[in-house]
């Protein structure tokens, strides 16, 4: 992996919202690592565990969300879709940056709400769709930019939803397609032709297929699942046309190569005031297509 030039200003003060696992194994840590960030302040709704997530870093624990907003200039989201649909317009109302989770709010409404608020402070936001921020997932976009796709079919497929850490409420409440559904239709979405229709069947809680239907004409398929026994979460993409099929698969990539490039990207964004690929306009248009999926 090519090493990054050395980071030309001052750390941007994150405050983080939230505290449950993946708050505390990759947000806290990675923002806390720097150089481009400083984890400055956590707040949660369980003090207790605000206070656990905050300690190893040295980080303020924030009596309240009014408080975190005092001490940082960007604020990054690690809570459910309906919570960060309530709290990420008031911070962005604050003139705070936002490093939002997909997908933006439980529904449609809540996430035009949040892109809204976005828009109307003009402030700098950033969806964390991880593996967007891979290089195996910028090269595979690039060579799908190439080829006139017919048809392609994905899966995005593991077994959190069987128990552990990531067998959260809203989770469990909504299945794979609120949680699994938007970094698969945004690859979809992207390497092939904007989507125009989704027809679904199967139940989200347990296993979903997508026939998606693309601008170019093109036909792709998507399976949802996080209640299956695999060994280890597994993403695929193959794209189909005239040309050889291109395969995209996350079976031998170090997810951890996702974050460095995130977090310089997002905190390059804040410094600059300039727009992310990845930002909340994008968070709408990935909730759109889950609501297109959903009444599909």
């Amino acid at each position: 992996m090519t090493t990054p030039a050395p980071w030309p200003h001052r750390p941007v003060e994150v405050g983080l919202v939230g505290a449950g696992p993946w708050a505390r194994a990759m947000h806290a840590r990675v923002l806390a690592a720097g150089p481009e960030t400083r984890l400055s302040a956590v707040w949660a709704r369980r003090p207790e565990a605000a206070a656990e997530t905050a300690a190893p870093y040295g980080a303020h624990v924030a009596a309240d969300f009014e408080e975190l907003l005092d001490r940082c200039e960007a604020v990054a989201f690690a809570v459910p879709p309906a919570v960060q649909a309530e709290l990420a317009p008031l911070a962005a109302k604050r003139g705070k940056a936002l490093l939002l989770e997909k997908p933006l709010g439980p529904d449609l409404a809540a996430a035009q709400r949040v892109a809204d608020a976005v828009a109307e402070a003009g402030v700098v936001s950033q969806l964390v769709l991880t593996k967007r921020y891979h290089p195996v997932t910028r090269d595979f976009l690039r060579a799908a930019s190439t080829l006139d796709v017919v048809g392609a079919r994905s899966c995005y497929l593991h077994g959190a939803f069987l128990g552990g850490d990531f067998a959260t409420g809203w989770r469990l409440e909504h299945g794979a397609l609120l949680d699994l559904g938007p970094h698969l239709l945004d690859l979809l979405d992207t390497a092939i032709a904007p989507i125009t229709a989704i027809r679904r069947t199967g139940d989200p809680r347990r296993w979903t297929e997508l026939t998606c239907e693309h601008a170019n004409g093109a036909v792709s398929q998507a399976t949802l699942s996080g209640s299956v026994a695999v060994p280890r979460a597994v993403t695929t993409v193959e794209l189909f046309g005239a040309a050889e099929p291109l395969r995209y698969d996350t079976a031998g990539i170090d997810h951890e190569e996702c974050w460095p490039p995130l977090r310089r990207e997002f905190a390059t964004a804040v410094r600059t005031n300039t727009p992310a690929e990845l930002d909340a306009g994008r968070g709408l248009r990935l909730q759109e297509l889950l609501e297109l999926a959903a009444q599909g």
